[in-house]
């Protein structure tokens, strides 16, 4: 690569990674300096190819035959001084012919060499200055031209530095505006239209490490679903009960992950990824301050429906990762550590492990880093012939009774997946008691503190380019501390995808998935009775990219028992999701 388009494509990078133009909206002044701020930027974009065209497209101009003598006595220079022509290897890539602006700048190369060389004091053969002088004169314009396109592209260099957002750190953004109802038997839900936006901030100060903040809104609610159960509630009531409507795990969509409402601004992840270096030890290293789950720093393998809760990936959390990655969540820290075996039909190894607590912040009493809710994970995954990916997984998880198992160890239960009575949430279920001073007391005295040991796997099988077969399973053993009680608690499913299949645009995904989400494995809770029917989950989407920054994806969910209920009402969810991302 020539100097000259060395330069020009530096200025491309500055123009690409131009993060956010700093503006004010204060004053008229303000906004005109911005306009012509945007304006010259918009000016350089257009003149992009031209430029490259300008510079490397001369067939106006005789080239540089190789059986030219001054081909020939560019080459005996650069084979003498090793100078620096612009390609990767440092030739002229075999005998083809250089264009004039091509041979300058390989010609200005060796001059500068050569100055190098005699300020250095070094011996220069008499004869290759007398060549290079010749040289100078015959090339003269073309120097002459490229000289003055460099100093117009360093000025541009210039101006973009002096107006980008920032040396060290890029935005990330993505939009989501969706159309989604609950079209289940018997329920109040209305269709709704809402969004939600992320805006990511990532900074790198050494070039291989990676600061996050994540600022995020939104304007969805959860849907609703009111069930019944019936049973002894205590004092000798029995009968039928209705608890009212319910805020419902089961019916959470990944453009529900917000802890604010009606877009209210909120910072939702803080987190620092770094590899690290100990001797002959290496790993990969990541500390959340907040907002930090399992699957930000340990692999999910569940290509195509993974997304981190993103607009591209799977309409549900269930369907984008093994619930027992939302065991737990918050602040903490992590380590992976990969090992490749140089033969055999292994190709990869990972391990890792991590530690995330509920409430790090909070000094008080029964809180704190150590001494709230924590959830402690170990993995190892093995990677066979780049095709099959296979993982096991344990966690070790505390939840204070107001909090679910698998909500991210959250207590407004943000990214809950599974039924109510799997998730043992006292809350939850107390607010849903409503006026039910029975049932209320009955739940209080029922739940408590939770301690659960979960074990799972995950498998995902790339059959071809256009197939990918991905599944997981996972057991919870749950021991109430108030009751000193041990529950069960089941959960699996399996996915097909179809990336770039069945002739479609690329970048088009098919999704089908299908499982049980997370239910209480014991069909008697204490003299309540719980329904034995497992709660399945069918979700299918088709994700259409519009360009490569817009998507929409309609998809549909149909979930049968939902809240582990006889008389809770099957549900069919209807979406169609529209993905913004820059």
């Amino acid at each position: 690569m020539s100097d000259n388009t060395w330069k020009y494509r530096l200025l491309t990078s500055a123009l690409l990674g131009m993060g956010l133009i700093a503006s004010s909206p204060l004053t008229a002044k303000a906004q005109n300096a911005s306009g012509d701020i945007l304006g010259q930027l918009e000016q350089y974009s257009l003149e992009e190819g031209n430029s490259v065209n300008q510079v490397t497209n001369v067939n106006q101009l005789r080239d540089v035959s190789p059986t030219s003598w001054a081909y020939e006595a560019l080459r005996s220079l650069v084979d003498r001084y090793g100078c620096i022509v612009g390609y990767p290897n440092q030739t002229y890539r075999g005998n083809r012919a250089l264009s004039r602006y091509e041979f300058a700048a390989g010609l200005n190369a060796c001059l500068n060499q050569i100055e190098r060389l005699i300020a250095a004091s070094e011996a220069v053969l008499r004869e290759d200055i007398d060549t290079l002088s010749r040289l100078m004169q015959e090339f003269e314009a073309e120097l002459a031209t490229l000289s003055g396109r460099v100093d117009n592209m360093e000025s541009r260099i210039a101006f973009l530095e002096d107006h980008q957002f920032s040396t060290t750190t890029k935005l990330a953004g993505e939009v989501i505006i969706a159309a989604t109802g609950n079209y289940g038997s018997k329920n109040s839900n209305q269709t709704i239209l809402g969004d939600r936006v992320r805006l990511e901030f990532n900074t790198s100060f050494t070039g291989n490490d990676r600061l996050v903040t994540r600022l995020a809104a939104g304007s969805f609610e959860r849907f609703k679903n009111d069930y019944k159960f019936e049973g002894d509630l205590g004092g000798g009531v029995r009968g039928e009960r209705r608890l009212r409507d319910l805020e419902s795990g089961t019916n959470t969509q990944t453009f529900n992950i917000f802890e604010g409402e009606e877009n209210d601004v909120f910072i939702d992840w803080i987190a620092y990824y770094k590899p690290i270096k100990l001797g002959r030890v290496e790993f990969d290293s990541y500390v959340a301050a907040r907002g930090g789950i399992h699957s930000d720093y340990v692999p999910t393998l569940n290509p195509y429906f993974e997304d981190f809760d993103g607009g591209n990936g799977a309409l549900s959390p269930f369907a984008t990762e093994n619930p027992i990655y939302r065991v737990g969540g918050g602040s903490g820290y992590a380590a992976k550590f990969d090992w490749q075996p140089r033969r055999g039909i292994v190709k990869n190894v990972d391990f890792t492990v991590g530690y995330l607590a509920g409430n790090a912040g909070d000094p008080q009493e029964g809180a704190g880093l150590y001494n709230g809710d924590y959830s402690v994970l170990a993995q190892i995954n093995a990677n066979f012939a780049d095709r099959v990916d296979w993982g096991v997984t344990y966690v070790r998880g505390f939840h204070k009774g107001n909090n679910p198992i698998f909500g991210l160890g959250t207590q407004n239960n943000t990214g809950i997946v599974g039924t109510a009575f799997a998730n043992l949430s006292k809350s939850e279920l107390i607010d849903a008691a409503g006026d039910d001073e029975v049932a209320a007391r009955f739940f209080e005295d029922e739940l408590g503190d939770k301690t659960t040991n979960n074990i799972g796997t995950q498998l995902s099988w790339r059959v071809n380019d256009r197939v990918n077969i991905s599944g997981f399973f996972t057991y919870t053993e749950v021991e109430v501390t108030r009751t000193d009680r041990d529950r069960d608690i089941w959960t699996y499913g399996v996915g097909i995808a179809f990336p770039d299949s069945f002739g479609l645009k690329e970048g088009a995904l098919i999704g089908i998935f299908a499982g049980v989400q997370p239910y209480l494995g014991d069909t008697k809770f204490d003299n309540v009775i719980v329904s034995n029917n497992v709660p399945v989950h069918v979700e299918g989407f088709f994700k259409y990219p519009l360009t490569d920054n817009i998507s929409i994806t309609p998809g549909i969910i149909f979930l049968t028992n939902p809240e582990q209920s006889e008389e809770s009402k099957d549900q069919v969810i209807g979406t169609i999701r529209t993905t913004f991302t820059f």
